[in-house]
């Protein structure tokens, strides 16, 4: 509890000196006790390192991705050249950039990011295999050379016994949600409709899974296993 504690008010103090805690975001850090809410909380304010996403904001195309994510209808092409300038020199790089940002909103999204916690508790599966060339030094962990489990059905001494493999070098593990089943849950979220711009929105909820989304929960359940 004490640790939360500290990490809340770390929290509460990044995004002040970004001026933007309101009294419900700072109503909210202070009721929230749960370390993977906090962070969620957190994650829209988190400063980042260079990401796909910024670079595009900072060639200005988020107007272009809040006119896609509204999906207000079609004639997104005759929308497009007021973002066409020196720094994008085209329609497919923009629309690519607008992608990045709708994907990054998609992959900070709380609801979201439960939704895909949950079709990781309920499908996930942690398979291993051994490292090429580890096969004599790693023997003892024959069993798990090339073994494949659903994730709630593991038992803890099989998840210690493949996170010391892994460990010591003769294992890689890993961990994988059912992704069409995932994908399909973001699409029912974020893409309404069958126009131009639900089409791109569709096509940047397949990449914030993929690239964003399914990296960050495999770790935070990597983590959960060890």
């Amino acid at each position: 509890m004490k640790e939360i504690s500290k990490r809340k008010e770390t929290i509460t103090a990044t995004i002040r000196e970004q001026g933007k805690l309101t009294p419900e975001l700072q109503k909210r850090i202070e009721e929230t006790w749960d370390s993977t809410e906090i962070e969620d909380i957190y994650l829209p304010y988190k400063p980042k390192r260079v990401t796909r996403a910024e670079i595009a904001r900072k060639k200005g195309l988020e107007p272009l991705a809040k006119i896609i994510m509204a999906q207000n209808g079609d004639g997104l092409p005759s929308r497009m050249s007021r973002f066409i300038n020196d720094e994008v020199k085209d329609e497919t790089e923009a629309l690519q950039g607008a992608r990045d940002i709708i994907a990054e909103w998609i992959s900070e999204n709380e609801s979201a990011r439960n939704s895909i916690r949950d079709s990781f508790a309920h499908t996930a599966i942690i398979s291993s295999k051994v490292i090429k060339g580890k096969e004599e030094d790693g023997a003892k962990y024959r069993d798990y050379f090339d073994f494949k489990e659903p994730l709630r059905r593991c038992s803890s001494h099989r998840l210690l016994a493949l996170r010391r493999g892994e460990a010591d070098g003769f294992l890689r593990v890993s961990i994988s949600p059912d992704s069409d089943s995932c994908v399909e849950r973001l699409r029912r979220r974020f893409v309404k409709g069958a126009g131009d711009c639900s089409e791109q929105v569709s096509i940047a909820v397949n990449d914030s899974f993929k690239r964003l989304l399914k990296p960050s929960i495999e770790t935070e359940f990597a983590g959960q296993s060890k």
